[in-house]
């Protein structure tokens, strides 16, 4: 009998295969009830594990029930209330049934939500399900190239973790066929005379002593061949190519100016942080150039960024001309695959927003392989929005996006990035 011991991380003693297989199978109100906690979030928490529930009614099973029809007996003990065709009441509310709110109540019925924890990684894999940065391999290689190790058969010499086990057994079969084979063809040939002579009525038995020396000899050499010589010995080869790295820059612009309250920079910040996390998480190699504008733009570093408190009027196109003097004299549209990610509130000089439409139409959109502008506001759309809204039918890589609450921002990104939506642009 075999004794199998599983050794795989099973922390608090819960079974990390069955949680899984969880996760799998209920995937879609997990995706869901991801989706939900996020907007409740602190921005520093965005990241972090989480306690996920889900309603219970969306657990059940299905069961196998009994057909109409045949003959069948059930005994049911103890039942001395109901027959056949009784509908039995629910239990009422406030009695342990329900969700666990308010008081008591004499009527009503409930089921309680089934709630788990969720890891960091595992929650940011449900989080970012699906999304990607689209037509990433269209420019050159980068610059700085990366080895990776890659198989390239075998070779006779090495270090013995490299040992190629079953293609050293196979020069070993093949060795001993062929320095064997003379010998075992030798020694059938000699069976079969030692046989005719020894059913001969008089054998001579001189030349029988003779044939069996010979045999016994053919068998010594046919034995003396090694099983495994270090002729036989093979050893896995690898050699290093060069692995294809895409070059990627992604700039980040946010509007940071005095009609930016409070709120909707809050907004902006959940979203670029959202954004930050996703390009981080999925691409090792990828540049971020943070720039802010209110009146005038520069470019900050991540800190100063997501925390920098400067606020003053709006030029909107003082961003994109730094944003496009940064692509000519850092990143070659040859070179690199250019994004760029803009959250607004949308309100803008009117003069300076169909500026702002000449430079993404000529300038801006031929470099790039995708634009996203995200408007922050809770009423109608503002003229910046209504420039770009124009300039969308004529370009395919640029995509737009209104936030108004917290529970927009996950949808609105999920959008923007889908994998579907970036599969129509490329």
């Amino acid at each position: 009998m075999s004794d199998i011991i599983d050794r795989r991380d099973n922390p608090r003693h819960k079974s990390a295969v069955n949680q899984q297989r969880f996760l799998k199978r209920y995937r879609n109100q997990v995706r869901e009830a991801v989706a939900r906690a996020i907007s409740g979030r602190k921005i520093a928490e965005t990241d972090r594990d989480a306690s996920i529930s889900i309603p219970a009614r969306d657990l059940a099973e299905p069961t196998f029930g009994h057909g109409r029809g045949g003959k069948r007996s059930i005994v049911l003990p103890g039942n001395k209330e109901y027959v056949a065709g009784d509908e039995l009441p629910r239990p009422s509310g406030g009695q342990g049934q329900g969700s666990g709110k308010g008081g008591a109540s004499n009527e009503g019925e409930g089921e309680d939500e089934f709630r788990f924890r969720l890891s960091r990684e595992e929650f940011l894999d449900f989080f970012f399900e699906g999304m990607e940065l689209p037509d990433l391999i269209k420019t050159q290689l980068a610059a700085i190239p990366q080895q990776k190790s890659v198989r390239a058969g075998f070779k006779t010499n090495g270090t013995p973790t490299n040992l190629a086990i079953i293609r050293t057994m196979r020069e070993s079969l093949g060795r001993r066929i062929a320095l064997a084979a003379p010998h075992k063809f030798r020694l059938r040939e000699l069976e079969e005379e030692l046989f005719r002579l020894e059913t001969q009525d008089d054998p001579d038995q001189a030349s029988i002593a003779e044939l069996i020396a010979e045999c016994e000899h053919l068998r010594a050499r046919i034995l003396a061949v090694p099983f495994i010589d270090d002729f036989d010995l093979r050893y896995n080869n690898r050699v290093m190519q060069p692995k294809p790295i895409a070059q990627a820059v992604m700039f980040c612009i946010m509007d940071v100016s005095g009609s930016m309250d409070e709120n909707r920079k809050d907004l902006a910040k959940r979203f670029f942080i959202l954004l930050h996390l996703f390009l981080t998480r999925h691409y090792e190699r990828i540049e971020l150039v943070f720039i802010r504008h209110h009146t005038a733009a520069k470019v900050v570093d991540e800190e100063e960024f997501f925390h920098s408190t400067e606020s003053g009027g709006t030029i909107v196109s003082s961003a994109l001309e730094l944003a496009l003097e940064e692509i000519k004299e850092r990143f070659p549209q040859d070179q690199w695959n250019i994004y760029v990610a803009q959250a607004s509130d949308g309100d803008n000089w009117d003069s300076d927003s169909p500026k702002c439409k000449e430079l993404l139409l000529k300038e801006i959109l031929p470099r790039v392989q995708y634009y996203s502008y995200v408007e922050i506001e809770t009423e109608q759309p503002q003229s910046l929005w209504l420039q770009y809204e124009e300039a969308k039918g004529a370009a395919p890589n640029l995509a737009l996006g209104r936030i108004r609450t917290r529970s927009d921002i996950y949808p609105v990104l999920r959008e923007l990035f889908s994998k579907k939506l970036l599969a129509v642009v490329a």
